[in-house]
């Protein structure tokens, strides 16, 4: 290999490194997507010690065409984790887990939040303490598993973003 062969073999294979570095970046900084679904705002309670329960709650945002299901959720920081309804019913707060999933419709935002659809983390493996994280995989029928962080937020925190 005489010098200008090798003076060009090495300009391109750092050409080739320097977009391989520059696609991953890019594809970092985009939002994390699979099969059409987004995950967005992904936040919990703190809980108070030994509290044998805690609400995540999160947004889930299906751009694609068509519908999935959230089936189930698994997490190391919870015995179980339990996808759950909660309703109104004559006065009397219900909740319920939902057995066979949660639907999202295709082009649907479907948000869990306090009051309505939430996942029920059972059995907190470690205190869950402000300004920490819960971390979780949610698996979706069509769409595979996301591996989802949850923010902890102050005990009885209302779901508001804090203003900072």
């Amino acid at each position: 290999m005489n010098i200008t062969n090798a003076f060009s073999f090495r300009k391109t294979s750092l050409l080739v490194a320097l977009a391989a570095m520059s696609a991953l970046t890019t594809g970092a900084a985009q939002p994390a997507k699979t099969g059409g679904i987004a995950i967005e705002q992904a936040w919990t309670r703190a809980t108070p010690p030994n509290a044998p329960v805690a609400g995540g709650f999160l947004t889930i945002r299906n751009s694609g065409d068509r519908a999935d299901r959230l089936v189930s959720v698994t997490s190391p920081d919870a015995n179980s984790v339990e996808i759950h309804q909660m309703t109104m019913d004559g006065g009397v707060m219900r909740m319920r887990k939902l057995a066979d999933g949660l639907p999202i419709d295709a082009g649907s935002v479907v948000m869990l939040k306090p009051g309505g659809y939430h996942l029920m983390f059972i059995g907190p493996t470690r205190p869950i303490v402000e300004g920490g994280t819960v971390t979780a995989t949610l698996r979706f029928e069509k769409a595979g598993t996301r591996e989802v962080r949850f923010d902890v937020r102050a005990l009885g925190s209302s779901g508001a973003k804090p203003q900072r």
